[in-house]
Order: C-alpha cells, then sequence, then structure tokens
C-alpha cells in the first residue's frame, strides 16, 4: 500500500498534484518563512556589524591615513571580529579590510593601528 503524501508544514494529507509539497499557500508561506529568516537575520546582523566598523574606519581615517589607538576604536564600538577581507605585505604585515578602508597593527605597538584607505577600489 502507497504512503500518503503530507503536507511538509502541517502534515495533513495532500490532494492534487503529484508533486504538491504543501497543502495550502499559508502552509507553503509559514515553511518556508521558517526555513529562511534565520539566515536572513545573520546576514542582516554580519552586515549592520560591518557598516558600523566602516563607519568607524571612515570617521577615524578622515585624512586616508592616520594613527589610532585601539582604545580609540573600542570606544567607537569598533569590531575586531568583523572585516571582509585581509592582505598580507610581502614583510608580513597583515592589513584587515572593511570594505575600502584598512588596519594593521603597529608593529612595536599592540595597542596602536595605522588605518588606510586603498584608493584603488
Amino acid at each position: 500500500m502507497e504512503e500518503q503524501r503530507r503536507c511538509l508544514y502541517c502534515g495533513e494529507p495532500l490532494l492534487g498534484r503529484i508533486d504538491k509539497k504543501f497543502c495550502c499557500d499559508s502552509c507553503r508561506s509559514s515553511y518556508n518563512y521558517e526555513k529562511n529568516h534565520k539566515v536572513i537575520n545573520i546576514v542582516r546582523n554580519i552586515n549592520a556589524v560591518l557598516s558600523r566598523n566602516y563607519n568607524i574606519l571612515c570617521e577615524l581615517n578622515a585624512n586616508g591615513k592616520t594613527f589610532v589607538t585601539r582604545k580609540q576604536m573600542n570606544e567607537k564600538g569598533f569590531n575586531f571580529k568583523y572585516f571582509t577581507h585581509l592582505y598580507t605585505t610581502k614583510n608580513g604585515s597583515v592589513y584587515h579590510f572593511v570594505y575600502d578602508q584598512a588596519y594593521v597593527q603597529k608593529e612595536k605597538d599592540r595597542d596602536g593601528f595605522v588605518l588606510v584607505k586603498n584608493a584603488e577600489l
């Protein structure tokens, strides 16, 4: 005996087309909302942090190159966990980019950073 197909959201028996997955539009909509809203919220939250970091770098680096402290960045709410990409120079310096704004730790000062803007981007 063939097992009856059921709605992916509510479990009600499905009638009609053989490829039908939901019993109604409401179940289809609810299923897709629950499936996607967590992923969408994660992306939205990360984009918000990246945007905040970018705005902080732009504010602190109005002239295209400047020196700041970790404290200055932290006071503005900068989140060091989030950046868009890395660039390592030939001498081993690692630039953390947030779009076209970058920061690199000063060689002999763990709490000092050089902020630069990449004009090529």
